[in-house]
């Protein structure tokens, strides 16, 4: 399989992963206070550092569905002279979006230990040492809206591990390459084992 072919299907895989989090996504705004579409499109964007740009054709028919859940409850209001349709979340909202969120906080511990185990399995990586944890992909939900100073301290904070990350694996590349080119110069072949 080329990059590019890995590269495509990761982008799809993130984009579907994006698609069952928006769900979630919004009933935690909605619940934060009553908001229309445009409004939450935005402050999903702001809240992410523009990393997640939720587009019309992807908010609107989640909304539309939500609410036929009876999930969160529509009602139009004018606003500078446009008519929006305001959400708020209903009770049996906040009682799924309870559920949900337990059961997200299970699957982001398991999805950050099998990244682990893979970083330590794959890449070598002793046991004892530390890994920067994988961010929930609703960190930026759940927090109340950041001001600048703390948004600002919480991009260096990630900048740092991820900094760390890369540290860590060039020097496992460096282990890496060094005894390739070991067995390229000096290959041997091993002889089979005798039982």
């Amino acid at each position: 399989m080329s990059i590019e072919s890995e590269d495509k299907t990761t982008e799809n895989w993130m984009k579907e992963a994006q698609k069952g989090y928006i769900r979630m996504g919004l009933l935690i705004l909605i619940n934060k206070k009553p908001a229309h579409g445009y409004e939450i499109m935005k402050e999903i964007n702001n809240r992410t550092q523009g990393f997640w740009r939720p587009t019309p054709g992807g908010v609107y028919p989640i909304l539309r569905d939500l609410e036929k859940s009876n999930y969160i409850k529509g009602h139009w209001e004018t606003q500078k002279n446009r008519k929006l349709k305001v959400y708020k979340i209903t009770k049996s909202g906040q009682a799924i979006l309870r559920r949900a969120i337990v059961k997200q906080a299970e699957i982001s511990s398991n999805i950050s230990n099998l990244f682990r185990e893979f970083a330590r399995d794959v890449l070598n990586i002793e046991k004892d040492t530390q890994l920067p944890e994988i961010p929930s992909m609703f960190s930026a939900f759940l927090e109340e809206k950041n001001d600048c100073a703390q948004t600002l301290e919480r991009l260096e904070h990630h900048r740092r591990h991820a900094i760390e990350g890369i540290k860590k694996m060039r020097e496992e590349l460096k282990e890496l390459d060094k005894k390739i080119s070991q067995l390229k110069t000096n290959p041997t072949n091993p002889k089979p084992s005798s039982k």
